[in-house]
């Protein structure tokens, strides 16, 4: 898999390794990216568009790593939910309900994807998304050694 494919492609299976590679990279990004602008040596509007404009990797790695699981991207919402019911504002419906729909349940939900996606290895061989995942060549083509069957 080329690193165009990893970031902007939502075809194909992408492995543990691969995924968590990514996951540095975001995390690395994201807190450049707040310190600098937290620290005015960067225009809020700048990160945030460099924060919108990293959405579509983040959910190209997504989807492939889902499809590795052997399942649909369309689980990759269940983030998107966490986020809106982290962001809402339950504390006027009372304790309970800041307690469990604003922490507990998003909580439940990050710790589920990350187990699935970071820990669980992908099924064997080829599934409904094609072949097993491949590694990603992050600087260009490698040498490939010529069987000598071939």
């Amino acid at each position: 898999m080329t690193l165009q494919q990893w970031c902007f492609s939502y075809r194909g299976r992408l492995g543990r390794r691969d995924f968590w590679i990514w996951q540095i990279v975001w995390l690395l990004t994201m807190t450049a990216l707040f310190t600098l602008a937290g620290n005015d040596l960067l225009d809020t509007q700048t990160a945030a568009f460099c924060v919108v404009c990293l959405l579509w990797p983040a959910s190209a790695v997504l989807v492939k790593r889902l499809h590795d699981r052997n399942k649909r991207g369309y689980w990759a919402l269940l983030l998107v939910v966490a986020w809106i019911l982290l962001a809402g504002n339950w504390g006027v419906l009372g304790t309970a309900w800041h307690s469990g729909l604003g922490r507990f349940v998003p909580a439940l939900i990050f710790i589920a994807m990350l187990c699935e996606l970071g820990l669980l290895s992908g099924s064997a061989g080829e599934n409904r998304y094609g072949r097993a995942a491949q590694p990603v060549r992050y600087f260009g083509k490698r040498s490939v050694e010529k069987s000598p069957y071939q």
